[in-house]
């Protein structure tokens, strides 16, 4: 997991941070929302000196939020955040569809959601047996590449940034990877991958200093609302 001995974060939770901070035009007044932000006070502090940032969790029982937000219903008005950091939360919910129409409506025109769910096989599936991830909240799907196509049909531009490393081995159509002991069934992901969704996030160097190792657990989906 990488964890920071300074700031608690994991290496996920800076690979989305990299993602929102070198992809995205910074300003003051951006209105960020984020789901169940797994990091503390010092965190939220840093965020709301730089922006307009809320967190939310769907109940508050497992994560603080400042709202209540259910990503099928949102409360928000249509247009109201200019960004959404969402990591691991999606699979928890239900219906992926109605989420992702309601992540559109209330995202202003050319904002961006940065989105991470565990994508440990290529294509999406539903748990045989129930399955719950450390803070006991049930899992709907096992997300696959074939989000990305979910994603695009609510209207959303789609790249998925990894790091160099990563990308490298998807591109790479004559090796095929060998298995991991991670939970990650890298030669389905391997064989299901769109390579033309694809953007290097993190170099090999990156990756190294901020913990991005092993590269396939760190797909990231940069989800832009046309501006038009």
């Amino acid at each position: 997991m990488a964890t920071c001995p300074q700031c608690g974060s994991i290496a996920r939770d800076r690979f989305l941070l990299l993602s929102f901070f070198s992809r995205t035009r910074l300003r003051r007044d951006l209105r960020i929302l984020e789901t169940s932000p797994r990091l503390g006070d010092a965190y939220r502090r840093m965020m709301r000196r730089s922006f307009s940032y809320t967190a939310c969790d769907f109940d508050l029982s497992a994560h603080e939020g400042d709202i209540r937000i259910d990503l099928q219903n949102i409360d928000l008005p249509d247009g109201s955040i200019d960004i959404l950091l969402t990591p691991h939360v999606l699979e928890h919910v239900p219906d992926t569809t109605r989420a992702l129409e309601e992540i559109f409506r209330v995202l202003a025109p050319g904002g961006r959601m940065y989105l991470q769910v565990p994508l440990c096989r290529g294509a999406t599936s539903v748990p045989i047996e129930p399955e719950f991830h450390a803070d006991n909240t049930p899992v709907f799907f096992n997300f696959g590449w074939d989000l990305t196509d979910s994603i695009r049909s609510a209207g959303f531009d789609v790249t998925v940034l990894l790091t160099e490393d990563f990308s490298d081995m998807l591109n790479d159509r004559a090796r095929r990877p060998e298995p991991t002991e991670d939970g990650f069934d890298v030669l389905s992901l391997w064989n299901d991958v769109r390579t033309n969704q694809l953007a290097v996030l993190a170099d090999r160097a990156l990756s190294d200093r901020l913990g991005f190792l092993p590269g396939h657990q760190f797909a990231t989906w940069e989800c832009a609302k046309p501006a038009g």
